[in-house]
């Protein structure tokens, strides 16, 4: 029951998430003919998640009633993208304002939600396998139905899909019964904040596997870009890259499936590592030029690793936060791995000129360094969030 109900809560805003980046920028187009336009709106809606971040994390981490602000943040969306849908109709600067507002709602069901999964699931290697089952659903179910809804009927219906999954979410959440993470934080939410940030910052487990989730992402992010640079290149044809990326989501949804079932016993700082690393070696292998065919395969398995390196980080951050913490640590994570992907897809965009093989070895290595950075993980550690 456990299982089934949190992904339930966790998967339809995740969903949401994942389709209305590629929703918004269509919108904007259907409506506007402003392609440029689409691209600011989507930044809208997720760059202000960022900032948000430690804040919502600290107000989880004081709360009585996590389920109660779970839920209003699914509302708040599922709002905020309804008045979206209107583009067109509506003046750009209130679906803009919508969408910001949505943005400072979005940290409570990605990284928040995320740091109760063991309220719900008590294996901890199962609950995190799950939430990171949750994550690949979303991000491979979203951007598809988006593009069901719109070919099917239009992008302002696709973006209300995404509100009315949204608004699933937060539903669905009402049955978890979320109870406050144990221990009471102490001073002020401004104290709170600074604590979060400084054992992030200090606190060695925790600081390295910080910076390789983040530094995974950076190289993530680059992903769309070479790959349409990479098809352009060989096959003249840019569609090829959307398979390309859809073929690594599908390999990260299918090792997110196995990782489920049957989650690895190995410490998780080893799983995490060894994850990424080979995530980048099968990326630099798909820049060999054999193939249209051996490019999709390779980037398939290299998505393959991400579930499980995933839910070892998301293993890593719970056992290495006090409970006063947890909730900002998963925010914070959550949105530096976001930042991170944002600035990966831009500096590939300025990069493209040097060639699309090379931006494709680039992004491997990034993924290899991330997954070596595991090397100074110290052995001795262990869980302090008993």
């Amino acid at each position: 029951m456990g299982v089934s109900a949190y992904l339930a809560a966790a998967t339809p805003p995740r969903l949401a998430v994942g389709g209305i980046t590629v929703a918004i920028p269509v919108l904007a187009v259907e409506q506007l003919g402003d392609v440029a336009l689409g691209g600011l709106l989507a930044a809208a809606a997720l760059g202000p998640s960022i900032l948000a971040a430690p804040i919502v994390g600290a107000v989880l981490d004081r709360t009585h009633r996590p389920g109660v602000l779970m839920a209003g943040a699914g509302l708040v969306t599922a709002a905020a993208f309804t008045v979206a849908a209107f583009l067109g109709d509506l003046p750009v600067w209130s679906v803009a304002v919508a969408l910001v507002i949505a943005g400072t709602a979005i940290p409570f069901l990605m990284g928040g939600l995320s740091s109760f999964v063991t309220e719900v699931i008590p294996d901890e290697r199962r609950a995190y396998a799950i939430d990171a089952l949750a994550y690949n659903l979303g991000a491979v179910a979203g951007p598809a139905a988006v593009a069901a809804a719109t070919a099917l009927g239009s992008a302002r219906a696709a973006t209300l899909l995404m509100a009315g999954s949204a608004l699933l979410g937060a539903i669905a959440t009402i049955p978890l019964r979320l109870r406050p993470l144990p221990g009471e934080p102490h001073g002020s939410m401004l104290a709170t904040i600074a604590a979060g940030f400084r054992h992030i910052a200090t606190h060695r487990p925790l600081a390295v596997v910080t910076t390789s989730g983040t530094v995974s992402q950076f190289g993530s992010g680059g992903l769309a870009i070479a790959a349409v640079a990479l098809a352009v290149a060989r096959t003249g044809d840019a569609a090829q890259g959307a398979i390309i990326v859809t073929a690594f989501a599908l390999g990260g949804l299918l090792g997110a499936l196995w990782n489920s079932a049957s989650p690895p016993r190995f410490r998780p700082e080893v799983t995490m590592g060894v994850g990424f690393a080979a995530t980048g070696v099968f990326t630099v292998l798909a820049a060999l030029d054999v193939g249209t065919t051996w490019t999709i395969a390779a980037i398939g398995v290299s998505g393959l690793f991400t579930a499980a390196s995933s839910a070892a980080m998301l293993l890593i951050r719970k056992q290495q936060s006090p409970p006063t913490l947890r909730s900002q640590v998963f925010t914070v994570g959550a949105g530096l791995r976001a930042a991170a992907a944002a600035a990966g897809a831009a500096v590939a965009g300025i990069a493209a000129g040097l060639g699309a093989e090379v931006l494709i070895v680039a992004i491997g290595l990034i993924w290899i360094a991330s997954g070596a950075m595991l090397v100074a993980y110290p052995r001795s550690a262990e869980p302090i969030d008993r």
